[in-house]
């Protein structure tokens, strides 16, 4: 039996855990679009992931072209987006940061057309449908128009969003399309309307990254590795609990796992060893290669400094 000392030193420590206080979150809102390779975000938020790793996270989808205006103003924090758009928002004065690699396409970005366009060249003169300058589609639409000898001017471009683009193109207007997965899955199956010309399976040059603020990261030094471990949760769970997954990250872009899961198969998730070989290499051979590209484009009016784009500690252990 518990004598009164007992008691009153049990009731004492209660007490003093209901007046400890919890650590407080880190808040942040990330900008990111219904793009499936940002799925893995969506599905550590639904998981309790970020909460996990003290994260008090939203994700709000700002269209690519507006999420620099979102981060200059303070709306948004931190972002995902390719490594390419980082550059062009760098250049306009919007600084950021990038701290984890999310994914790579193989296939899951492209350039629907119609029948009768059988070749790169024969999109001379055509109307297509791109988000505007800035942005990975128009980057992407341009790539695959500079290795062909031509460029944009070659065309004229509709400014539509991926999911908009893919609906529009299927509704019989435009020549082509710029989308990606979800919606470039919408017109695989459609070949009356027409047919994928190129993807980035012939072009690889889409990939992702997450980025941030320096004035966020320096105010909250373990957020970056916060946000990158939630991440590699995010992707174990997808190997552990693949169903119940695809059906979290379907569900945000009106999906069934199945389809989701067809929609990931034209990408690939960076694991951590993946991000660690990504920064040692290939983010410095690409972005160069990008920054000869958006000089030519008129995007930026000089090559960046490549060190000065990312803070890679969050993966570097």
């Amino acid at each position: 039996m518990m004598n009164r000392t007992s008691i009153l030193a049990v009731a004492l420590t209660a007490v003093v855990g209901l007046a400890a206080p919890a650590a407080a979150a880190t808040s942040l809102t990330i900008g990111i679009s219904g793009w499936t390779g940002f799925a893995p975000l969506t599905l550590a938020k639904q998981a309790g992931l970020f909460e996990k790793h003290g994260l008090d996270v939203t994700l709000k989808k700002v269209p690519q072209a507006s999420r620099p205006l979102a981060i200059a103003s303070g709306d948004l924090q931190c972002a995902a987006t390719t490594v390419e758009t980082w550059m062009v928002w760098n250049a306009s004065g919007v600084t950021t940061k990038q701290i984890f690699q999310l994914d790579k396409s193989y296939g899951a970005d492209g350039i629907v057309v119609r029948n009768d366009i059988k070749t790169v060249a024969d999109l001379k003169g055509k109307n297509v449908a791109s988000s505007a300058p800035g942005t990975s589609p128009y980057f992407m639409l341009a790539w695959v128009l500079n290795k062909n000898g031509m460029s944009t001017k070659d065309v004229t471009v509709v400014n539509l969003e991926p999911d908009a683009a893919a609906q529009a193109f299927l509704a019989g207007q435009n020549d082509a399309a710029v989308t990606y997965e979800p919606f470039i899955s919408a017109v695989r199956d459609k070949t009356d309307q027409g047919h994928i010309l190129a993807t980035t399976l012939d072009y690889p040059m889409v990939m992702d990254t997450v980025g941030c603020t320096p004035e966020f990261l320096k105010a909250n030094p373990d957020a970056a590795k916060a946000l990158a471990d939630s991440y590699f949760d995010a992707l174990d769970m997808i190997k552990k609990e693949p169903q119940k997954s695809y059906e979290i990250m379907g569900a945000d872009v009106k999906q069934s796992a199945k389809e989701f899961e067809d929609s990931a198969k034209y990408l690939k998730w960076a694991d951590r060893e993946e991000n660690k070989q990504f920064f040692t290499k290939d983010f410095q051979d690409f972005s160069k290669t990008a920054a000869e590209l958006l000089l030519q484009m008129g995007l930026i009016k000089e090559a960046p400094d490549v060190t000065t784009l990312a803070d890679t500690s969050a993966v570097a252990n």
